[in-house]
């Protein structure tokens, strides 16, 4: 019986959680649905649709509008899991803290302002002879500059000296690979991080920033 109990609160925190998060948990539905729909396609067929919607500089000189909000509902790797979990950990603690509307405003602003940047970087490599002209149909698509901005603007939900500890950590973790045979990509994750740092604003009146150290005492009882 208590088991069962256990259970059924279990399963009310969790619905809970996932309504407290609307936008996080609509979003990973969308992946998830258009991750099963690439499965069922063939490989021709599926690299012609990806294309189409990719934020690659000659979908984004032709329909740019289109192309920046399609790209954000497709994963390029096909595997979904792991952004359940990373949607969990990042997205859905963004949004409870900000609100759907400014959660958003932080996507929105990364996954766009990246994607431009760093596609004006190639554009760029292609006029200087670094990069091949065949790199204009580059497939680039995915949320995972969106992330990266989240990742970023997270930093002001934690209480000093642990956000410097965290910050720290994040600028490793996306400015290594700059430094070791960096791509377009890479330099555009880099970019969304700093772009919701640059969200400070939005963070405003949100409350208390969270303290690892007073939850650890709580948990100690």
């Amino acid at each position: 019986m208590n088991r069962v109990i256990g259970e059924r609160r279990g399963l009310r925190a969790a619905a809970e959680y996932v309504r407290s998060a609307p936008g996080t948990y609509v979003w990973l539905l969308i992946l998830f649905v258009t991750t099963v729909a690439l499965h069922r396609m063939s490989p021709g067929f599926e690299k012609e649709f990806l294309r189409q919607r990719s934020t690659n500089i000659r979908e984004l000189s032709k329909n740019p509008v289109r192309v920046l909000i399609t790209s954000a509902m497709w994963i390029d790797s096909g595997r979904w899991l792991p952004y359940a979990g990373l949607y969990t950990a990042f997205h859905a603690q963004a949004e409870r803290w900000l609100g759907t509307l400014r959660w958003l405003t932080v996507c929105a602003a990364a996954h766009v302002l990246a994607t431009l940047l760093s596609e004006l970087m190639l554009l760029m490599a292609i006029r200087d002879g670094v990069a091949p002209y065949s790199a204009v149909n580059t497939l680039d698509i995915g949320v995972s500059y969106a992330l990266a901005g989240v990742i970023g603007v997270l930093t002001y939900r934690i209480a000093a000296p642990w956000r410097y500890v965290y910050l720290f950590v994040v600028l490793v973790l996306f400015g290594v690979p700059l430094t070791t045979g960096p791509t377009f990509t890479d330099f555009g994750h880099f970019v969304s991080v700093w772009i919701g740092l640059a969200c400070r604003p939005l963070v405003t009146g949100r409350g208390k920033a969270w303290n690892p150290k007073e939850t650890l005492a709580a948990l100690r009882g």
